[in-house]
Order: structure tokens, then sequence, then C-alpha cells
């Protein structure tokens, strides 16, 4: 696991496309969260249960198939600081993504609530038909390289809230799903050779326990390298 940022009481790392951040009480695999606790022994008691599920150092969760940064807790100060600071909207997070077709504007925001989807337990919708509350959901984003010849654009996008599979949901509202995303791009081929979600945890800002800020960067993993070199 590629550390990022360590102090007393917080650490970020670079997180590999692949790994869940924690289980999901039903099956047996690795996670960040079992790392965490085996590397922090000290602080295997910081994070909060998700019912029966010890989540050792968590304090957000990115998708498994998602790559990139993501903040850990070491002491229960920790967790606090930047529980309240997700809470209130003061971490800024950047996701840079690959997406199918052309989008149209340069940068805009996307201000479309989240429900359930209709037709998948799964999946989560920010269209007409879904179901049960619809939660605000705000993404920020800005085109950072069109591709008409191979099918793509590349984004930069800055989620407000952090609805689950937010950006997922928001581009696909927009008829341009991110590139091999198994739940929202459903019959378009995987492009720019992804065997995974084309979606990268670019940085994130956030403040220590003494309000210092940082911005934390993480590094491009192989398969999202090659894309951007190949749409140059």
């Amino acid at each position: 696991m590629e550390i990022l940022y360590e102090d007393e009481d917080i650490l970020v790392i670079n997180k590999p496309a692949g790994l869940v951040v924690h289980p999901d009480g039903r099956t047996k695999e690795d996670s960040v969260s079992e790392w965490f606790a085996q590397k922090y022994p000290e602080s295997k008691d910081v994070g909060e249960k998700l019912g029966e599920i010890e989540r050792p150092g968590v304090v957000h969760r990115i998708d498994r198939e998602t790559s990139g940064v993501l903040l850990l807790a070491k002491t229960k100060k920790g967790h606090s600081v930047l529980k309240e600071q997700f809470q209130n909207h003061e971490i800024e997070k950047v996701y840079h993504l690959f997406v199918h077709g052309q989008v149209k504007d340069d940068r805009g925001t996307i201000n479309l609530p989240i429900g359930k989807s209709a037709s998948d337990f799964r999946k989560w919708s920010a269209q007409r038909g879904a179901k049960g509350l619809k939660r605000e959901a705000i993404t920020y984003f800005e085109v950072l390289k069109r591709s008409p010849e191979l099918g793509v654009t590349f984004v930069e996008a800055k989620p407000k809230t952090g609805r689950t599979h937010q950006i997922r949901v928001h581009f696909q509202a927009l008829q341009n799903p991110v590139v091999a995303d198994p739940l929202y791009a459903g019959g378009k081929p995987r492009l720019l050779g992804f065997e995974r979600l084309a979606l990268h945890a670019r940085k994130v800002t956030f403040k220590d326990v003494k309000g210092g800020q940082h911005s934390v960067l993480a590094n491009y993993p192989e398969d999202f390298q090659r894309a951007v070199d190949m749409i140059g």
C-alpha cells in the first residue's frame, strides 16, 4: 500500500483498484481496513462499526474498482476531525475519469438528486423513476481532453456531496457513463484497454487536527496512465 501522507492522527494512501475499503460481512477478502489494523494495531479500535462490521481507520469510502487517494484515521481525534470536515463539505476531493462520448460543456455543475434505482437493487439513479428518498447530489466538472476518434472524454470531477456512486450516476444521467463501468455503462465497449472502472481519486485537500491544510496527490496507476497517454 503506497502511503502518500502520514502524521500522528491521519494517514492518506493510494488505494489500488480491485481492493475493497472494508469487508461487507458476507464474503472473506482482503481489505484496506484489514491491512490498516495489521499495520497500526494500536489504532484497530478507531472508526465506527457498520452494523457488526468492524471498520478500523475508515472515515470515507471509494468504490472497490476506483483507485486513488483514501483518508484513514489513526486516532479518535483524527477520526473526529475528518468526520466533521466531511459532514461540513470542507474536504475537497478531485477525481479524474474517462467517460463515453463527448461531454457537451467544457465545464459545469451537475445538480441532480440521487435515489435508488427501480430496476436494480445494486444501482442508484439521478433520473426519472428513481425510488425512495432522493438526496441532494452536486458534482462540479471540467473537461480535460476530448477524443472524438477514440469516443471518450477525459474529465475532472469534484463532488460537493458524497453520495454512493455519485460520479458514476451523474455522468450516466448526462448520457456519458464512465468507461468500463459494469453497472452504469452496460452494453458499451470497454475502451482504452480498461479492465476496471476508469475512475481515479486524484487529489484530496483536508485539515489536520492542528488546523494545517494539506493537498495530497495520487499518481495514476499503470492502466490509467496508459489511457492518458493514448488520448495525448
